[in-house]
């Protein structure tokens, strides 16, 4: 079985860079591989700080032999009045290799078959490899010595082997070769036979290139070091990505901080371990320690120096934090808040006091329509921002909310207060937590919808790969919010008062609400767009304000979703959608005339149409008569011919279509669902 390996060792890669550069380099030799029509059962792909390799596995040793047919001239050009090949034909055999006899004519022209050989894959390889490497993308990229080229740090070897082959290609004058490197602190150079021995010769040389096993074997020892000191550790999805990714060859030191430093909020003692200085913090019984864990990326027995070089950086981060606190609480948060008019929020809206004045506002509004606790609501809307001008979160910024809600605590600011000043931030990002209390449910809404208008009222555009003050992230904050906790909340009259508080004059309120309202409505198909097909939501959502009503629209979906399902839905679908087409070009409908029936399959379908009354039904209700109307529509259409000669009676017989259509309209716009 064939195997090709790629190693491009270099200095240092930043570790955000890595993941992004494995996918790019599985995703462009697939793509290569592919348009050069070579073979192959799959492509791995492994990386450390220093180092990305791929081995592609069972891969063809060369391209098939191919036989193609190639179109000639035309027979009238191709010969000439005595039937003989002329210089066109003659030259179109020459330039495609092969002898005249071989030439054929058909549909009035001639035609050749063309023989091609597949080539060498390792001929191949030297031509696209290079193109591979220097096609990939990041931030951050660099030129190193006199060279042209760029990459995200200087390459310093290259191994490129096709079973025991080398496959020889040279970039930023490295020759591709068989040495690969082991550790920094281990063997310098390692001698690759073949792409079977690749990790483990590595391994032997103190390097584990598998992430998935590095990122295992972090685990295995972190935790086995915690339990030797009766610790407990929670690692971090993100922290453990990290370190992953910075280490080739991780081994667990166990460090610690004075305890005085476990008076400062754990979340600050956390971060600092965490965020800034990628340790894993130790827990005992649910309490922080005073004990840490680095992974050294070091392959000798001395770690003095290591554990003693960490807990100096960390204790000079942790008395900063200290100082910070003693210092931010001579005084109750609310203190901070007149600082609050010293703060820029967005040149030409105000400082982030009178942000939080907006807040007020709307969070008011919010609720009194949900007979939520106005005292605490309003209390946690005035603080929500105070602790953005207090030291402690100027120097630890990812930390707002958090700060406040301890700082608030410590104020003698009761338990919702507190927390609803930290969970009105919530949620942090797609797959983190939304707000539990109603306060920083009720504040974080009314946080986020002003920031959403305020960036759409400054004219700034959100695409791809801009999105000012995350908008995108706090519409879906929003969304989230309100429909996982079943709020009544009306979105669309809260952006007419965000639109209405900004202090900016604007000249089209219309336009600029339009521009919100489609914009949650885009973020809305996204957010449901795993759980609901996107049919069924275009359906539901369909010249109605669901914005209005987020409840109503999710007990729709819910209800579309059960109809499609069904075995009858076909017979239902094509009935409704039969009016739908009818009608859809008709602008004006008055009242139905049952007078002028004439046919006993008009008034069937008019007695029981009318009989629905879709304002007094639940939709499940509304579904069963729906259902139940169906072979009457299908009988309708059957026996009656809408476009009558008469015009009154088709008038009548579209009013009456009409007049059904809006009994199913009530529940979705079924004309938007693939049957």
């Amino acid at each position: 079985m064939n195997k090709y390996l790629l190693e491009i060792g270099t200095e240092e890669l930043a570790y955000k860079f890595i993941p992004s550069a494995m996918e790019q380099l599985k995703t462009e030799f697939s793509k290569y591989l592919e348009e050069n029509k070579i073979k192959y059962n799959e492509i791995k792909v492994y990386a450390t700080p220093r180092r990305l390799a791929v081995i592609i596995e069972n891969i063809q040793d060369k391209q098939d032999d191919v036989t193609k047919t190639i179109k000639g001239p035309i027979a009238t050009i191709a010969y000439d009045e005595n039937g003989n090949l002329t210089k066109a034909a003659l030259g179109f055999a020459n330039k495609n290799n092969i002898s005249s006899d071989k030439l054929y004519k058909e549909d009035n022209y001639i035609w050749a078959k063309v023989e091609q050989k597949g080539l060498d894959t390792k001929e191949v390889l030297k031509t696209i490899v290079p193109e591979i490497i220097l096609k990939l993308k990041g931030t951050h990229f660099m030129r190193w010595a006199d060279l042209d080229i760029k990459f995200q740090r200087p390459i310093r070897w290259i191994v490129s082997l096709f079973n025991d082959d080398i496959v020889e290609f040279e970039i930023a004058n490295i020759k591709a070769s068989n040495i690969s490197r082991g550790h920094r602190f281990s063997q310098t150079e390692v001698e690759i036979k073949s792409p079977d021995e690749y990790l483990s010769k590595l391994e032997k040389a103190n390097v584990i290139a598998d992430p998935v096993i590095r990122k295992g074997t972090i685990v295995k020892l972190a935790t086995e070091k915690a339990q030797e000191i009766g610790a407990d550790i929670v690692i971090d999805k993100n922290l453990l990505d990290e370190v992953t990714f910075i280490t080739e060859w991780p081994i667990p030191v166990i460090c610690s901080f004075e305890e005085k430093y476990l008076q400062i909020p754990e979340k600050v003692a956390v971060t600092v371990m965490a965020v800034h200085q990628r340790y894993f913090p130790l827990y005992k019984d649910g309490k922080l320690l005073n004990k840490f864990i680095t992974m050294s990326n070091y392959t000798g027995d001395f770690f003095d120096n290591i554990k003693a070089g960490n807990e100096r950086v960390v204790k000079a981060r942790l008395e900063d934090a200290i100082f910070f606190v003693e210092e931010d609480t001579q005084k109750p948060l609310i203190a901070y808040l007149d600082d609050l008019k010293g703060v820029t929020f967005q040149k030409g809206f105000g400082s982030v006091y009178d942000k939080t004045q907006r807040i007020c506002t709307l969070s008011k509004n919010i609720a009194k329509n949900l007979n939520a606790p106005m005292d605490s609501v309003e209390r946690t809307a005035l603080l929500c921002k105070t602790d953005l001008v207090t030291k402690l979160v100027f120097e630890f910024t990812e930390l707002q909310g958090y700060i406040g809600a301890d700082y608030a605590q410590r104020s003698g600011e009761i338990e919702e207060v507190c927390k609803g000043i930290m969970e009105h931030y919530f949620p942090l990002n797609a797959d983190s937590d939304i707000a539990q209390g109603i306060e920083g449910q009720i504040v974080g809404i009314a946080d986020k919808i002003d920031t959403i208008v305020t960036v759409f009222a400054d004219g700034k555009k959100i695409s791809g790969s801009q999105d000012p003050l995350g908008v995108r992230r706090a519409t879906l904050g929003i969304l989230k919010t309100v429909i996982n906790n079943n709020l009544d909340v009306n979105i669309t009259e809260l952006i007419k008062q965000a639109i209405n508080l900004m202090p900016v004059q604007i000249e089209d309120k219309n336009k600029l609400f339009d521009n919100i309202k489609e914009f949650f409505e885009q973020r809305l198909i996204v957010f449901l767009n795993d759980k609901y097909k996107h049919d069924v939501l275009e359906s539901c959502i369909s010249d109605k304000d669901v914005l209005a009503d987020l409840k109503d629209f999710i007990t729709r979906l819910n209800i579309v979703s059960g109809i499609i399902r069904k075995a009858n839905y076909p017979q239902f679908h094509e009935g409704i959608n039969r009016i739908i087409r009818i009608i859809k070009n008709e602008k004006d409908f008055s009242q139905v005339n049952p007078d002028i029936f004439n046919t006993s399959e008009e008034k069937e379908l008019w007695i029981c149409t009318k009989n629905i009354d879709e304002n007094n039904l639940t939709y499940i209700q509304l579904e069963e008569k729906l259902t139940n109307l169906t072979p009457f529509i299908s009988e309708f259409f059957e026996k009656v011919l809408v476009m009558d000669k008469d015009e009154k009676i088709k008038q009548n017989r579209i009013n009456l279509l009409n007049f059904v259509k809006s009994k199913f309209a009530k529940i979705a716009d079924f004309s938007k669902i693939v049957c």
